[in-house]
């Protein structure tokens, strides 16, 4: 069973890939999602080791009476409802497709595919790859299965007591029995911003990227810290550039593995740079023309920032003066 697409009325802030879709995530259901999950309406899509399984760049929804969920853990998570049918991300990591590249599993871009026997026309591919291929319902949906899991995977032991504890809440919560801990699913708030100065934009390349490849710069919200403030203080240390006033953008769910990013706007002081070596490994400043170019693939030099990423995004906006 294939998933539709569905849009609905948004600011052009809130078109970014993974940008939300209004799915009703139904959180006061989830004291009942062990229920919900017998009930004969009920789907699951299907993750393997943070891949989604797609049909035709569409996210696949399946019964649970289905025989590729026998290879599923026996706890699913509870994603909300859709034209209000329970939905459930079903975990496959322990299923063993053949001939794995183990290698290509552990880079920055898994480019190999698994196609699970019990649904021969459908694959596992890596959810940066597809990201800007998926409906805006879907990316949702596997953006969030994505993240709920990796954190299941690195929170499996209380961090009061060290016990083991248990998934509850549909997914959105584990519990330990030792101690009484409740814990819940963490996002990691990163600022990335677009600093400008005139006409030019900064922008920044870290170790290991495709040549050419550059970026906002990014980071890291610290604790005490307000989001204007993590701005300059990173755009300075990385790029020794002072910021005056920054404004909110748009935001962006990151499942990779659990960030929300925080697109702002800074208007740089100066354009002098000291680059930090052990924060990026370069940065430059880029007229508007020049990025126009690289986005148009017509730079000799400079690659523009990932499709799908809100970076990207970002600098599609100023490019076209809709940073609204």
């Amino acid at each position: 069973m294939l998933g539709t697409c569905h849009f609905g009325k948004m600011k052009i802030a809130e078109t970014v890939t993974f940008g939300g879709s209004g799915l009703d995530r139904a959180a006061e259901m989830r004291a009942q999602a062990d229920t919900l999950q017998t009930q004969d309406d009920a789907l699951a899509v299907l993750m393997w080791r943070g891949k989604p399984m797609i049909q035709n760049d569409c996210l696949m929804r399946l019964p649970m009476a289905h025989d590729a969920i026998g290879d599923a853990a026996s706890q699913m998570i509870f994603l909300g409802r859709e034209d209000g049918a329970p939905v459930f991300a079903a975990d496959l990591s322990a299923w063993q497709p053949e001939g794995l590249d183990n290698e290509a599993l552990n880079g920055f871009l898994d480019p190999t595919e698994q196609e699970h026997p019990a649904v021969p026309s459908a694959v596992f591919a890596e959810l940066r790859a597809i990201m800007t291929r998926l409906s805006a319902r879907d990316a949702e949906l596997a953006a969030t299965a994505k993240a709920v899991m990796e954190w299941h995977r690195s929170h499996q032991f209380c961090a009061r007591c060290g016990a083991e504890s248990q998934m509850a809440m549909g997914g959105w919560q584990r519990d330990c029995a030792a101690c009484g801990g409740h814990h819940f699913p963490r996002t990691d708030p990163v600022v990335i911003m677009l600093i400008t100065h005139g006409n030019s934009v900064l922008v920044g390349r870290s170790p290991g990227w495709p040549e050419g490849m550059y970026s906002l710069l990014a980071g890291f919200v610290e604790p005490g810290e307000t989001i204007e403030a993590a701005v300059r203080r990173e755009v300075f240390e990385e790029a020794g550039v002072r910021v005056g006033a920054v404004s909110y953008l748009s935001s962006q769910p990151w499942p990779f593995p659990a960030s929300l990013m925080f697109g702002c706007a800074g208007e740089a002081l100066t354009k002098d740079l000291v680059i930090d070596p052990e924060e990026i490994e370069d940065a430059m400043w880029v007229t508007r023309e020049d990025m126009a170019d690289a986005f148009a693939g017509a730079h000799p030099k400079i690659l523009p920032a990932r499709k799908g990423a809100i970076a990207h995004f970002l600098l599609e906006a100023w490019l076209s003066d809709r940073l609204d």
